[in-house]
């Protein structure tokens, strides 16, 4: 376990169920709790609340869950120094999208919160443009701004891990 908080910014991609939320949780795990879970996810019909539930129970009691499905900056600049894992940026951006908010003042809201943080942040993300290109326009746009989304964070981070099959694959930083 690591002694003390000290800012670092780790992003955690891959594709769905790979890995990488638990993955994310043992990174975070390595600093003293209280640990804080920033939660996009929203619970809209028994599948989703049946996810949500089993990420929870997995978790414990050491977590400190505070749900934030659009106003992810204004959460992450309340923190301080506390070891913090957002999980997910995939469905942020899904939520601002349905929102019809202005996705790139967000990101910029969201980049100038991570600047401000002084404890260490692990983001999670999907990698959703290793796949077929969508039929659809508003399908396109989601995976071309997730991974202008993801370039651009990644760009900041001082480690980018790729989880593929419960394993992660460091692409930026050590272990």
């Amino acid at each position: 376990m690591i002694a003390s908080a000290s800012r670092e910014l780790t992003l955690v991609l891959g594709g769905a169920r790979s890995g990488k939320s638990r993955f994310a949780e043992s990174l975070i795990t390595r600093h003293p709790p209280p640990w804080l879970y920033v939660a996009t996810a929203e619970a809209g019909d028994a599948e989703m609340t049946a996810r949500i539930a089993a990420h929870k129970a997995r978790r414990g009691t050491d977590w400190r869950t505070i749900e934030a499905p659009r106003d992810l900056a204004g959460v992450l600049a309340e923190q301080g120094n506390k070891p913090v894992l957002v999980d997910c940026l995939t469905l942020w951006l899904s939520n601002l999208m349905l929102a019809s908010s202005d996705i790139d003042a967000a990101v910029a809201r969201l980049e100038q919160a991570l600047e401000q943080t002084y404890g260490p942040v692990v983001l999670v993300a999907n990698e959703v443009g290793s796949g077929v290109v969508p039929e659809n326009a508003l399908a396109r746009r989601f995976r071309d701004l997730q991974g202008q989304l993801n370039q651009r964070l990644a760009a900041r981070a001082d480690r980018v891990v790729l989880v593929v099959a419960g394993l992660p694959l460091f692409v930026k930083g050590a272990a």
